[in-house]
This record gives C-alpha cells, sequence and structure tokens, in this order.
C-alpha cells in the first residue's frame, strides 16, 4: 500500500511540473511572438507605405493592404530627376571595393596575430583591443583633418579607407584561424611555402566561414552607413544611398511615401545577402570563439 500510495503521489508531482512547463512554454512564446510582431512592423509600415500616396501614409486606422495601390513612388525615385540609381551604383561599387580591401588586410593582419612570432605580437593585440572602447564618432573630425590634407574628402575613397581596418573583425578572423590545425601551417612551410602562400594556399580556403561573417557585417555596416557619406562626401552624385533617400525631404515637407519606396529598394540586396549566406554566418560566429 505504502509503495502505491508513493508512486501516485509521484505520479501527481510529475503531472503538476509538466503542466507548470506547459504553461511557462505557452506564457514565453505568447511573449517572444508579440516581441516579434512589435520588432517585424515597422517593415512592413515601410513597405506598406511604399505602395500609398504620401498623404495616406500616416491614415489611421492603419492600412495594411494600400488603397489606392500605387507604383508612383518607384517610378519617380528611379527617374532621371533624381540620382536614386547613380546613389545605388555608388554603394556598390564602394561595397565591393571595401570587402575586396578588407579580405586582404584583415584577413593577412589576423593570421599575423595568430600564426607569426614575433617580439611584441601580444602586446599589440592588446594595444588593438584597447581601440574596441573608442567611440568611432569621437574621431569624426581627426579623420575629417587627415582625409582633408590627403585631399581624399568629396571621393568614394575617404570611406573605402575608412573602412578597411576594422579590429573587431580582426578578432572574429584571428580567434576562427586559432582552431585551424598548426601542423597544416608547419608542413606548407617545411615544404617550401612562405607565410603569403600559405595564407593564400592553405589559411583562406579553410577560413569561409569567417570570411563569409565578415563579408556579411562589412555589407551591412557599409551598405546602411549615413554618418561618414554625410560627414566626407559633400556633391550630391557621388552621394550614397543612405544619405541619398534623406534628399527626398524638401523644404515643402517630407515625402514620406518616397523614402519608403527608397528604403525598400535599399533594404531588398540586405535580406537578400543574408539569406544567401546566413549558414556561413552562424557557422563562422559559433567557431569563432572555440579557441583563445
Amino acid at each position: 500500500m505504502g509503495s502505491l500510495l508513493i508512486k501516485k503521489e509521484n505520479s501527481a508531482a510529475g503531472s503538476q511540473n509538466s503542466k507548470k512547463a506547459n504553461t511557462t512554454k505557452i506564457i514565453i512564446s505568447i511573449i517572444i511572438t508579440v516581441f516579434g510582431i512589435l520588432n517585424i512592423f515597422p517593415f512592413v509600415f515601410m513597405l506598406s507605405s511604399a505602395f500609398k500616396l504620401n498623404v495616406n501614409v500616416f491614415e489611421y486606422p492603419f492600412r495594411l493592404i494600400p488603397n489606392p495601390l500605387v507604383m508612383d513612388n518607384f517610378k519617380e525615385i528611379l527617374s532621371v530627376q533624381y540620382h536614386f540609381v547613380k546613389w545605388y551604383s555608388n554603394t556598390i561599387v564602394l561595397v565591393v571595393i571595401t570587402i575586396t580591401l578588407r579580405v586582404l588586410i584583415v584577413g593577412i593582419t589576423a593570421y599575423a596575430l595568430a600564426r607569426l612570432k614575433f617580439r611584441g605580437r601580444d602586446q599589440l593585440f592588446f594595444v588593438f583591443l584597447l581601440t574596441l572602447m573608442i567611440p568611432s564618432d569621437s574621431l569624426l573630425v581627426p579623420r575629417y583633418m587627415v582625409l582633408s590634407y590627403l585631399r581624399l574628402t568629396d571621393t568614394m575613397w575617404s570611406i573605402a579607407l575608412l573602412f578597411t581596418f576594422e579590429f573587431f573583425l580582426v578578432f572574429l578572423v584571428r580567434q576562427f584561424y586559432l582552431t585551424i590545425p598548426n601542423e597544416l601551417t608547419e608542413a606548407a612551410i617545411i615544404d617550401g611555402c612562405n607565410h603569403f602562400e600559405v595564407f593564400f594556399r592553405i589559411i583562406l580556403p579553410l577560413s569561409k566561414p569567417a570570411m563569409i561573417t565578415m563579408i556579411l557585417f562589412t555589407f551591412v555596416w557599409q551598405w546602411n552607413d549615413f554618418t561618414d557619406p554625410f560627414i566626407f562626401i559633400s556633391s550630391s552624385d557621388k552621394q550614397m544611398i543612405a544619405v541619398g533617400i534623406r534628399s527626398f525631404a524638401t523644404e515643402h515637407g517630407q515625402r514620406y511615401a518616397m523614402q519608403m519606396a527608397g528604403s525598400t529598394l535599399t533594404l531588398l540586396p540586405v535580406i537578400g545577402v543574408f539569406l544567401f549566406v546566413q549558414k556561413y554566418f552562424i557557422e563562422g560566429i559559433t567557431t569563432s570563439g572555440i579557441k583563445g
């Protein structure tokens, strides 16, 4: 009898615990769903407003499906009246140049800090880490003075050179390099390869997840950057897409529908690139912190 009572009590306790666990999961799921809806609403609002007349953007109650549904906003921003296509192409060229330079410079720097043994390497790495604590906005004036002295302001290179070196990405790639066995490097050097050959023939091909992660970070940061193009580029035809959209605000008021249409076209490449490389992005993030 005693054992039967104990079994019944354990079964009842287990049932109660199971109900509590299910209730907790339901509550957490509801909270996550609410936060997800709150986070996705700005994108839904942007997409819906892109197909509305300007006077209907802030209509109440909010209408998800525009009535009337118009394409005039897209036609107007793509017309010759605006430099939208030029801004788009400028940003694409800038992103390609920056990614190319960054893969080479950040990759080689990370290789030196992970594989080469030289005096002061750890101290140099520590100094680079300290630079992560400096707010980037506090360096805008010194950067502008240097670029102005080099006569690089109002050019694409004023931004490309600024984005060439980012120690956060050096740290990320270095951590990934540390997961690659040293024996591969040593064997290649014994076979007569120099460090550049080791980097390009062995390390770089094995670092696809880390490199794609770095490329994705660079693409998103550069594509959405507003501050640097706004500060360093003054000519309208040389401007980047993030700053160019702002020009749809006129002295007669904000053209919200056109801004939303421009933002929609601007967001499409970011979503497409992330969906294409998300597997490598997750792999690069998860494997870059294994070894210190």
